[in-house]
């Protein structure tokens, strides 16, 4: 609790952030674990469908974005993440009728609708003067979250695809319970009455419009690390030589580390300023990626994944609070919903991309054009005068 308090959290954000955990636990659970082995092996859809449900879970998450975000700004957030949580354990009840193909798309895809209104209600709840510090805790919160969910399936799935399905449902169940709790009325920083949307978005316009030079690296940097999902373990598995049980700790080296800096990496941010932790942090990712492509040894390649880690760590709560001085302060929710629409449209490309790519070439080849990608946006920020990451 001492953390917590230090931290400047209240309880409205300690109760986001247990919904959050919960939510991105099923997430990762589901989409990683659960659609791709329950939806083959129990349910026999086929691959097809399965990448189609994947997709439509990524797309409506992304596309509502700027809708919930406009919401935001107008009705409550409990009322908006009260929808949205019994929309996404609708999805969730719906796998049960999933040997109907586009059953099993329509769940994935409410299910997609349900989930984003939870981060851009933390995003809108954080304390400005402690954004990178507190947004460090909520980034390990995603983590763990997205991290331990295909782990815990993983083992479930294996014993009982029953159960690996009741846990998704019970947990999605729980986290719209717990939904009712959070306080209502709009958020802090929205206007006493709604501003038009005309007005809103002329403002929005003004302050992408001063924001150019930053919508690059917005979306190199997703697109960067989402060509990486589709072939770590092929990239593990054929450059590294690691074992299944190998590559586990690897990525478990790799997240714990990221997990572990986060919080002193943002509020040491929120002291020294959000360029050099950019840079520097972008930096040492292109070169430490770049370096696994050359057949490390596998001691030197758990060592790589521990810099990596701390160098990602060091990048997403400076990252986070740069993009906050972008954001209207009575528009903080179509703001952020925007912002994340922006950067989700690397999500989008990147593991088509990453595929195709390695297809016609190789894994390796993949992390090689990943690892310039970030080479690029920290030269980028290089040649960025400081007046771009100050306060506005």
């Amino acid at each position: 609790m001492k953390g917590l308090r230090a931290l400047g959290l209240g309880r409205e954000i300690a109760l986001l952030a247990v919904i959050l955990f919960m939510v991105e636990f099923v997430r990762g659970a589901t989409i990683v674990s659960f659609i791709p082995i329950y939806g083959k092996d129990v349910l026999h859809i086929s691959l097809a469908i399965i990448g189609t449900a994947i997709t439509a879970h990524y797309l409506t998450d992304t596309i509502l974005k700027i809708g919930i975000g406009y919401l935001l700004d107008r009705l409550s957030s409990r009322l908006i993440i009260n929808i949205g949580l019994l929309i996404s354990l609708i999805g969730v009840s719906l796998f049960y009728f999933g040997e109907n193909p586009w059953v099993f798309v329509l769940a994935a895809a409410l299910y997609g609708v349900g989930i984003s209104p939870i981060w851009l209600v933390c995003l809108t709840k954080v304390n400005e003067e402690q954004r990178a510090a507190q947004m460090g805790f909520l980034y390990m919160i995603w983590l763990v979250g997205m991290g331990s969910g295909p782990v815990v399936l993983n083992v479930i799935l294996d014993l009982s695809p029953r159960s690996a399905f009741l846990l998704i449902l019970i947990l999605s169940a729980l986290a719209w319970g717990l939904s009712f709790f959070i306080s209502g009325g709009v958020h802090t920083g929205a206007p006493a009455s709604p501003v038009p949307f005309k007005e809103q978005w002329v403002a929005l316009r003004e302050r992408i419009s001063a924001m150019k030079p930053l919508l690059p690296g917005m979306v190199l940097q997703t697109l960067g690390a989402s060509m990486l999902v589709p072939i770590l373990p092929t990239f593990a598995s054929e450059t590294l030589s690691l074992s299944s049980s190998q590559y586990s700790v690897l990525l478990l080296i790799g997240g714990g580390c990221t997990v572990l800096g986060l919080v002193p990496l943002g509020k040491w941010s929120d002291h020294k300023g959000r360029k050099p932790f950019l840079v520097i942090g972008f930096s040492i990712f292109a070169i430490t990626l770049a370096s696994l492509s050359l057949t490390p040894s596998i001691p030197l390649a758990y060592a790589l994944a521990v810099i990596l880690g701390i160098s990602y760590a060091a990048v997403l709560p400076a990252w986070n609070a740069l993009l906050a001085l972008y954001v209207p302060p009575k528009q903080k929710g179509l703001g952020w919903s925007l912002l994340s629409t922006v950067e989700g449209i690397g999500v989008l490309i990147g593991p088509v991309l990453g595929g195709v790519i390695a297809s016609y070439f190789a894994a390796s080849t993949v992390v090689w054009v990943s690892a310039s990608l970030f080479a690029v946006i920290a030269i980028i920020y290089i040649l960025f005068p400081s007046r771009w990451f100050a306060e506005r």
